[in-house]
């Protein structure tokens, strides 16, 4: 059976209180602290810097696995692997040179993503698989939170898990978007192992009782 992580987006956290919010859901069950990167210019938003992540990082042990949503992103990657990023993960349209902004975040001693939005072909990853920790295919079109997923994403992860297992990588597949309770085991069974999920959590009076609930499913699909 696949190691399943569940890996809250804090995009959808109560930003007064944070630290105390990581806090909870790492002590709730929580893999990894997701955190959305967005600059207004790559996507209609604008979100959180390397010095929130500083912030955060005494707060938890767990990995914090960033999602850059910037353009370009080779001039701030080693800012956030300074400030205690894990896992860094960009759009290869964000990237005029995806190998070298591949590397240069393994160089920052970090682990080194690709992302896919539901109209970005997966050609990308022809070329740099030798260089991925994680896959994430985003399920919404990146920007805001609390948006329906979009079940065509079903076939492109199904059609990374392909890529993964015929690479004989470890490589996390995550999915990022409208991951809810009674969609997650869907993903999973598409191949998924890795699971984003904002509203869903931190919307929700009971951190631990929806994580649990996310296992349960999961847990599920053994039998």
């Amino acid at each position: 059976m696949p190691t399943y992580r569940i890996a809250p987006s804090i995009l959808s956290a109560d930003f007064a209180r944070l630290g105390e919010e990581v806090r909870n859901v790492a002590a709730a069950g929580a893999d990894f602290i997701h955190f959305d990167v967005m600059d207004n210019h790559y996507v209609p938003n604008l979100t959180i810097g390397p010095m929130i992540c500083e912030a955060i990082r005494p707060h938890v042990q767990i990995p914090i696995d960033v999602h850059l949503m910037v353009r370009p992103v080779d001039r701030i990657i080693p800012d956030f692997a300074k400030a205690g990023a894990n896992l860094i993960s960009f759009h290869p349209e964000a990237s005029d040179h995806i190998d070298r902004s591949l590397q240069l975040i393994r160089d920052q001693g970090c682990k080194a993503g690709l992302v896919f939005n539901p109209g970005t072909p997966l050609h990308y990853l022809d070329h740099v698989m030798d260089k991925l920790d994680l896959i994430l295919i985003m399920s919404v079109n990146p920007g805001f939170g609390g948006q329906s997923f979009i079940p065509e994403a079903l076939k492109k992860i199904a059609a990374v898990r392909q890529r993964i297992d015929a690479s004989g990588r470890d490589i996390h597949l995550e999915v990022d978007g409208g991951i809810k309770i009674d969609n997650i085991a869907q993903a999973a069974k598409a191949g998924a192992d890795t699971f984003v999920a904002g509203s869903a959590i931190f919307g929700q009076p009971d951190y631990k009782a929806v994580i649990d609930a996310m296992r349960a499913k999961l847990a599920g699909l053994a039998g």
